[in-house]
Order: C-alpha cells, then sequence, then structure tokens
C-alpha cells in the first residue's frame, strides 16, 4: 500500500463503541493517514452518526463491504455478527478491525484465521489492552525479571451490566466475552500462554431490564476464572455484569522478588506500582499518556499497513484468548479443568518516545505533546 496514500476505512457497526472510534479516524485524517469513507448501521441509528461528523451513512452493510473505495473494514457490531462481517469483508480484499472477541466458536476462528492468511490481509481483533505504554512498561518490568519469577497474578473488570440491548445476556454474549476478555489478553499479553483453565460463571441475577422490559438471562454474568501458565505460575480473572464499582488496582503480578500492579483499567491505565525487596519500598509511576484510547487499534493497524509491517496485535493471541474463554465457559458446566491447546508469542510494541524519556514531574499538561 502506497506510504503516502491516506488508508481509506469503513465502519460497520454505529452503537456505543462508535464514539471512541470516530475521533481515532479524526486524528488520522488529520494527520493525512486515514479517512473514514462511510458508516453502515441501523436506520434510528442515522442522528448518532451524524451528530460525530459522518457524512456518508448507509443501512446497507454491502456499501461499505464492497466499496472499491474502501481499504479497511472496522467492524463494531454485537458480538454474533463479528465473524460472518469480518468473513466477508475478507472476501472482498478488505483488511478487517473487528471488536472483540473475533468470534464465538473455535471453528469460525480458524476459518477467519485461514481466510486472513489466504487473501494476504490484515486481521486484529481487539481488545487493543497491549499496545498502551502504561502495559508495555509494566510488561518490561516482568520480562526483565524486576519482580523475580512471577508466581501469582489477578486481574478484574467488571460493571453492574448494559441495559441497552439484551445480547449481552443472551447465548454469544456474557459477561466474559464482553469483559473478562480485556483481563485474559492482557495476563497473557504479560506472562504467555495458558496451559489449562478452570473456572465457576453462571448466573448471577436471573432477569435483567433492557430498555424497559424485562429480559431472563441465558450466558453468564459473573465468573471467576483460574489460568494456569505452566512452572506453578497460577492467574485469577475477576468479571461480571454484577461489580457495582472498584477501587483495587485492575491488575497485579506477584514475583519472588516483587509486586507490579497496574492501576485503574487496564483498558484505561493510571500508571502502576512497583515493590521491589531490594528497595524495601513502593515506587509509584504515574500515568504518562493518559489520552491513550482503547480503540488505538485503529492507529496501529493503519501504521502498520503505511509501513507494511506485521501488527503487535495478532490473531494467535486473539485465537488463544478466545480458547481460554470458551474453555472456561466448559469448565463451569462441567466443573473440570480444560487444557489449552493453543499457544502464541507476545510481541513486543516500542513504548511511545514520551513515556521512556520523559519523567513524569516534567509533563505540565499531559495530554498534549511536547516540544523537542
Amino acid at each position: 500500500m502506497n506510504a503516502t496514500t491516506p488508508i481509506r476505512l469503513g465502519i460497520i457497526g454505529c452503537g456505543n463503541v462508535l464514539e471512541a472510534y470516530v475521533p481515532q479516524c479524526e486524528r488520522l485524517k488529520a494527520r493525512h493517514l486515514a479517512e473514514l469513507i462511510a458508516a453502515c448501521g441501523r436506520p434510528n441509528q442515522h442522528e448518532r452518526a451524524l451528530t460525530l461528523g459522518i457524512s456518508r451513512f448507509t443501512s446497507d452493510e454491502d456499501e461499505v463491504l464492497h466499496n472499491d473505495g474502501i481499504d479497511a473494514v472496522i467492524i463494531l457490531t454485537s458480538i454474533p455478527e463479528h465473524a460472518r462481517l469480518a468473513t466477508v469483508a475478507l472476501k472482498a480484499g478488505k483488511h478487517v478491525l473487528v471488536e472483540k472477541p473475533f468470534a464465538t466458536t473455535l471453528d469460525e476462528a480458524r476459518s477467519l484465521m485461514r481466510l486472513a492468511d489466504e487473501c494476504k490481509r490484515y486481521l486484529i481483533c481487539a481488545p487493543f489492552t497491549t499496545l498502551s505504554p502504561t502495559f508495555q512498561a509494566t510488561a518490561e518490568k516482568v520480562r526483565s525479571g524486576d519482580i523475580g519469577k512471577p508466581c501469582l497474578a489477578r486481574a478484574r473488570y467488571g460493571w453492574s451490566g448494559p441495559w441497552w440491548n439484551e445480547w449481552f445476556y443472551k447465548p454469544g454474549g456474557g459477561s466474559l466475552f464482553d469483559l473478562g476478555i480485556y483481563c485474559i489478553t492482557t495476563l497473557t499479553g504479560l506472562l504467555g500462554s495458558v496451559k489449562r483453565v478452570s473456572s465457576f460463571a453462571g448466573v448471577a441475577v436471573a432477569e435483567r431490564e433492557i430498555n424497559g422490559r424485562r429480559v431472563s438471562v441465558e450466558a453468564e454474568d459473573n465468573a471467576q476464572v483460574l489460568l494456569d501458565f505452566g512452572e506453578a505460575c497460577f492467574g485469577v480473572v475477576t468479571s461480571g455484569f454484577t461489580m457495582q464499582q472498584y477501587r483495587s488496582p485492575a491488575v497485579e503480578i506477584y514475583g519472588t522478588t516483587g509486586t507490579i500492579q497496574m492501576l485503574g483499567d487496564d483498558w484505561d491505565p493510571d500508571g502502576y506500582e512497583l515493590w521491589q525487596n531490594a528497595a524495601g519500598c513502593w515506587q509509584v509511576f504515574k500515568e504518562t499518556t493518559p489520552d491513550w484510547s482503547w480503540a488505538d487499534g485503529l492507529s496501529h493497524l493503519v501504521d502498520c499497513l503505511h509501513k507494511n509491517k506485521t501488527p503487535a496485535v495478532t490473531k494467535e493471541h486473539s485465537f488463544h484468548v478466545l480458547e481460554i474463554i470458551l474453555k472456561a465457559q466448559q469448565s463451569a458446566r462441567e466443573g473440570r479443568a480444560l487444557p489449552i491447546e493453543s499457544t502464541f508469542e507476545p510481541v513486543r510494541t516500542a513504548q511511545s518516545r514520551r513515556s521512556e524519556s520523559e519523567p513524569a514531574h516534567l509533563a505540565h499538561d499531559r495530554t498534549r505533546e511536547h516540544f523537542q
């Protein structure tokens, strides 16, 4: 792809997450790197699209998927639609960014990965927690042995649950696909492939009110997932549509000589803190990139297309995370630990220049780039 020609983007799905991706498109357009050509959504989403400045709106997905003027498709629909739309987009010669997860079965996921390879197109899947500068700094500390050998890990993400669409609570939805996937992506990004999974998962709140109507909950809304990384390194993920509030770190890694904790949420980090036995104190590292967006995978995809480089967010990692979730759901049903067959190789990305070189106390306004 021509490095000087903006990547032409199309969006399918104009729900809540659209508000995160449109600003990414605008920043890329300002840098002459990409341009949003069209967006597809339900007719009742037209007003939202107009409010966000999207000039070309359609309710016909083919006008995006088969548009010769679009290079990459961003899929932001409900989870059950992801695999189908990604398949059509790849077959139409598009690069694909898809919100999490990229499929709901391993067979669908394998087919998509194979198709992306055959079509020689990028397929990258959210969540993009491993791209944040705070994640990268945390990962470097872990990989460099700053806390010794990792032994235990914990991650959490949850809230009281969506009220605007019932698919979250139906088969193909659930708290692990919607929320736990962040934690599992982050922990595997830090510690590598999982060998076994065991879990408790179920329906804690039998009915939910969706747009004023009571609906039965069929997918898990409450989960505790135990991950075995091998060599007696274990992790736990706490997630559900059952968590009203929390004030604990997003991620904790306990090693033989120290502890590292990511503050905030892994999709919205707020720095990290490090304990090392040799230092005998907590060291707190302020957030250096508060404007980092959980939709940063789009900027990463565009950068990879311009530079013809392999994305750091790999489909193999996404497949591994999907297998863990599906096996966790199965484990909860059957009451036994299950082996994880897939593996992946974590890809390191360069930390931002600012987070590497500038001490936090010198950043008067962390939301703006500084003169060099």
